[in-house]
Formats: C-alpha cells, structure tokens, sequence
C-alpha cells in the first residue's frame, strides 16, 4: 500500500564542522517518512473529487478550483482511492452513518503507514529495533482501543516492557508536542531512545461537499495523508549515531476564549472540521511574544539570524508569519516546498519541514532555529532548535 521515502541516498556537500551535542540534551537522531501509493497532483484534484461525490452544483466546482489554486499545494498522498469508493459507496452518500465503515480502513492504514516510517527511521538510526526504549505515537486519524501504538511496538518486534505515550486529537500542532514529550522523557531517562511516530489520514473528514459545510472544500483542496517517524535521544553513541538537530527546550501555549476557532466534533458521519476565518489574526497577535519566550532562552535577538521550521497549516498562516516578524523571503522555504509537496498532512508535517531543513543545513547556515506549530485550542506548541 504504502510508498516509502526513507534517507538512505546521500547527496554531498561541502564539509563543514558539526557541532557538539550538548551533554544531557534530547537530539533528533534519525528520520523516515512513509506514503499512501495514491499520489494525485492538484490539477486532477477537482474533477476527480466532483465525480466521485457525484456533485451537481458548478459553484461548488469553482470554488473547490479557485481554492486549489490559491493553497499552493502541488502533489498530495491519500489512502482514499477508486477501489475504497467502490467497496463503500456510502462515504460519498450524504448524511450517511459510515464511522463504523471509516474505522475499518483508517485504524489499519495509519498504523501501516507509521510502521513503514518507523521502518525506514530504524535503517537510518542504524542500531536495532529492540534498542527501543519508548514510544510517543501521534494520529488525529483512529480510533480504537488499544491504540496503535501497542500494534506498532508488537509488529516492530519491541520488547513488552516498552515504554508507551499515545497522543490522539492534537490536530496539527501533534508532531511539535509529540517532540516536546520525546524530549522530556529522553532527558530523563539517560541512555533511553525514543521512537515517536506520526501517522495521519482524512478518510475520517471525507465526505461530499455541502453548501452548509465550506470547510470542508479547504480541507479537500488542502489536506493529505501520510506518515514520520524519528528517533530522540541524549548523548548520542560516537561511531553509530548521527544527531543533527538538538532539541534545547519547548513550551506549549493556548489562547484563553479561542477553542471554538478551530473545532472538530465526531458524528455516525465521521469527524467535522470548522476553521475559524481569523485564524491567521489570531496567530498574528500572538506568536511574536511565544517567539521571544523559546529566544530568550539562548539570548537570541534577531528572527533573521534564525533558521525556521513552521507547520504549514496554509500559506496564509506563512504570510502572516512572514509579515509579522518580517523574515527575509527564504526563512519559510522549507515550509512552503512541505506544502507544496504533500499538503497539510497535519501532525506529520513539521517532520517534513525538518528533513527539508536538515537537507539546507548540510551546505551551512544558522546554528539556532525554531519549531512551531498551530492548532485547535488555539495551541502554540514551540522548541528551540540547535543545528548539529
């Protein structure tokens, strides 16, 4: 099912000094990255989602096209496929109770998809599986009890005594936070490794476009599904690990009377999403000062001196961020090409960002930089980043 981009090709650059992790600080030492096999590029987006929903309505076909247009978005990954639709005609049928018919492919395609990231993350890390000391598993995408993360430390082959963190329903800041909670248990567990795993899809929001529901058009237009991984530890072992990023410190922020901006209730239809319109304002007004709390930290000044690695919710999130902190053009870049290439794939997406960062940071640059991500709540999450 799943196409798997893993790290293992090299490209070459220039030598540079690497820096020296510091004692007792959480690193990000290995990547992986997992896909659905559908990949559809967005200017088949739109014919295809009309026929498959059977819509009528040519207001909505333009909407859903100027929409495709102004997203950025090139190419997109999705579990969704012809064959899913032919199996379960009711998920494009309005109004029908099809949670039960949801579950029942996205519980095993989430941990499929996790279990191919973690795969190609563990070839990367280069020591075994079993080394594995704890799991943070993050997905806005299933359901069930026991979580995935017991299916995917049985199907790795991890030891019974794994330490295990599920974290569901985060929504797009999930990778940042699951980041945050890797840190801490990796610096307080010397000699731990910690494998965090991402893995999201939207068949749980698919459904046929509504005049009533116009979120759901951004969300079509918008969102793809797909898998990460990485592993997190401290004092990496010389001669075997290659830490790249170290994790210096994080911190997570809601804004007080501004949960209902972005909200996500779950019915017999599936989950329904709404996006407040000032959203953007809203992370305007606030996200110099959460900037300036992860700066101070490190006595930083200056954004421009910075590396940057934001989630992407949308490219008007970056503008607003662009502006706000007036960034030089090419701080977001990294976020902007994740978007381009896979969309919002919620949770997933800052790992995209980073591995894109990661590729930058080979050739030189900032020592110091940034994680952010946005979500419902309204949730900063934030680390401060040093490049190795």
């Amino acid at each position: 099912m799943s196409r798997v981009e893993g790290n293992g090709a090299t490209k070459q650059y220039p030598e540079r000094t690497r820096r020296i992790p510091t004692p007792g600080k959480a690193t990000i030492i290995a990547m992986g990255k997992a896909f659905p096999s559908q990949l559809i590029p967005q200017e088949c987006l739109v014919e295809g989602y009309i026929r498959d929903t059977k819509c009528q309505d040519i207001s909505i076909k333009e909407k859903l096209e100027r929409l495709c247009k102004t997203t950025t978005v090139k190419t997109r990954y999705t579990v969704m496929s012809k064959d899913i639709l032919e199996k379960y005609p009711e998920l494009a049928t309005e109004g029908s109770p099809t949670i039960t018919q949801r579950l029942e492919i996205a519980n095993p395609a989430v941990v499929e998809m996790a279990m191919e990231a973690s795969l190609a993350c563990i070839k990367e890390w280069g020591r075994p599986a079993q080394d594995i000391t704890h799991i943070v598993y993050v997905s806005s995408s299933e359901i069930r009890l026991p979580g995935g993360d017991l299916y995917l430390a049985s199907q790795l082959g991890l030891k019974n005594d794994v330490g295990r963190v599920m974290l569901y329903f985060l929504g797009c800041y999930g990778g940042v936070t699951g980041l945050r909670v890797a840190k801490d248990i990796a610096e307080n567990n010397p000699g731990s490794r910690v494998l965090l795993t991402t893995s999201e899809t939207t068949i749980l929001g698919f459904r046929p476009p509504n005049q009533a529901r116009p979120y759901d058009l951004v969300g079509a237009a918008l969102f793809g599904d797909g898998a990460a991984a990485v592993i997190v530890g401290t004092d990496p072992v010389k001669g075997i690990e290659c830490p790249f990023m170290e994790l210096n410190y994080a911190v997570q922020q809601f804004l007080p009377e501004t949960h209902n901006v972005i909200n996500g209730k779950l019915s017999e239809e599936g989950i329904n999403f709404k996006l407040g319109r000032d959203l953007p304002q809203k992370i305007e007004e606030n996200i110099e000062e959460f900037c300036k709390k992860l700066m101070a930290k490190a006595q930083l000044k200056n954004y421009n001196e910075l590396f940057w690695a934001v989630h992407p919710g949308g490219p008007a999130i970056l503008n607003k961020l662009e502006t706000t902190l007036k960034l030089s053009s090419d701080k977001l870049q990294c976020s902007r090409r994740a978007l381009m290439d896979y969309g919002n794939v919620s949770s997933n997406t800052i790992f995209y960002v980073i591995e894109n960062m990661r590729e930058l940071l080979k050739r030189g640059g900032e020592e110091w930089g940034l994680g952010l991500a946005f979500g419902p709540g309204i949730t900063f999450e934030g680390v401060l980043i040093r490049s190795l």
